[in-house]
């Protein structure tokens, strides 16, 4: 594919962790570079080795570039022949590394397709999650994801997948079979399944075009509170309708207070955790990133919140980048009090560009920094109320799963303890005003 079709790929967006994020910057190549060196290396490995590195001359955070002469490595670059595209993935790797950050990094076709799958918060396939059953060591289906094909032909949690189209899974990974199962929507696939209490049995399916559910809520009746409990795993294009979704109904079963499970979740858009954060509160800032030649640009809430309950968020050391600018956003305007662990600490923000044959590039633009001007970058946010589980708590949650969530799970617990303090039990109402959130500093206790 030539590169000017991919001048304005609608997969370029912004990354802020394991995730990717939104921001408005637009791959374009209108250098003279373009007009000529192109000409002559068109859809040659040379050509996206030359690509990459005019992304990164543009665009990347640190303009001394890790006091590396980025100019030398280009011409290094090219004076190089390459007679694949794996060759040149092997270079384009190692300039990289140079720069000495991770978040800058190449993907191949392979790798780019599944995150800008990941992000995308849809799948094309059958819509079920597996894992190999640690007894029997077969592979199995955990659920069938809502509106799916699974569910709607009665594929269940519990079954066990035998073969896929005829070949058989024993000893395969969870990632090989997943391969196996996407596909274009409209194409057909069949499963051989075993289930407790039936024969073996064959089931034809069509692969669709699935959203991936990323936010899982419920009400919880704990003591005499009414507790909206929202789990968000990762911030991809379809979180924040999801959240919406979450909060509307949660509101109109009438709860108390609101308790945002951010454990584990590694990031995702930019866009998507500020869409959420203007679900929370009304008035104050949410982000501030600033680019190589210090250029600010603020976020601010726009008067859209859904709720003013009081909010508690837990967190850990795997709640990274839009869940750190999400937890942050929400600590610094005093809106929620934050339990649990130290966060992991990235605040860096990327732009992912599609290249000219499908592969990808991440590439560092700018650094952000909470409403406080706080910079959490390789420190994390600590939250208000410190609670870090034992390894005994943690390998309890990992092997009972339902658990989380609930009064066995002791960050879980401690937040609604915060919540149910008679003195937070509502929000604040100031006369001939709107009633406001509870102060998240007066939850520490």
């Amino acid at each position: 594919m030539n590169q000017s079709a991919k001048r304005h790929s609608p997969l370029q967006v912004a990354l802020i962790g394991g995730a990717i994020a939104t921001t408005a910057t637009l791959s374009v190549f209108a250098q003279a570079w373009t007009r000529c060196v192109h000409a002559a290396l068109q859809d040659s490995p040379k050509a996206l080795v030359d690509q990459v590195w005019q992304l990164v001359n543009r665009e990347y955070v640190d303009g001394k570039f890790n006091q590396q002469d980025w100019l030398a490595t280009r011409q290094s670059l090219l004076n190089k022949d390459y007679t694949s595209n794996e060759q040149a993935y092997v270079a384009i790797r190692e300039a990289l590394q140079k720069l000495g950050d991770p978040y800058t990094r190449f993907m191949d076709p392979k790798q780019f397709e599944t995150l800008t799958s990941q992000t995308s918060g849809e799948v094309s396939g059958i819509g079920i999650r597996m894992e190999v059953n640690e007894k029997t060591k077969r592979l199995t289906v955990v659920e069938a994801i809502e509106n799916s094909p699974a569910l709607k032909a009665g594929i269940k949690s519990g079954d066990e997948i035998l073969a896929i189209d005829g070949k058989p899974t024993l000893k395969m990974k969870v990632d090989d079979a997943s391969n196996l199962i996407r596909g274009k929507a409209g194409t057909a696939i069949t499963l051989r399944l075993g289930r407790t209490g039936k024969n073996e049995f064959d089931l034809k399916l069509t692969r669709a075009t699935i959203e991936v559910p990323t936010v899982r809520y419920t009400l919880k009746q704990e003591g005499g509170r009414r507790v909206g409990y929202i789990r968000l795993r990762e911030f991809s294009a379809h979180a924040a309708d999801q959240m919406r979704r979450a909060i509307r109904d949660l509101n109109g079963q009438k709860v108390d207070s609101y308790v945002l499970d951010l454990r584990g979740n590694p990031g995702g858009l930019l866009q998507a955790s500020i869409e959420i954060a203007r679900m929370w509160y009304d008035n104050g800032a949410i982000v501030k990133t600033v680019d190589r030649v210090g250029g600010s640009e603020e976020t601010k809430a726009n008067r859209t919140a859904l709720t003013n309950r009081p909010l508690a968020v837990l967190v850990d050391g795997n709640s990274a980048s839009a869940s750190e600018i999400l937890t942050g956003a929400l600590k610094d305007n005093k809106r929620a009090v934050v339990v649990g662990s130290q966060t992991f600490g990235k605040a860096l923000v990327q732009s992912v560009h599609e290249l000219t044959n499908g592969s990808g590039l991440a590439v560092t633009i700018a650094h952000y920094y909470t409403p406080k001007g706080t910079d959490i970058n390789h420190k994390g946010i600590t939250p208000d109320i410190q609670l870090d589980l034992t390894e005994a708590q943690e390998r309890q949650l990992a092997s009972n799963p339902d658990l989380i969530g609930t009064l066995s799970d002791p960050q879980y617990a401690r937040a609604i303890a915060v919540l149910s303090n008679s003195k937070f039990a509502q929000p604040l109402v100031i006369p001939n005003s709107q009633p406001l959130s509870v102060r998240a500093e007066d939850l520490k206790f």
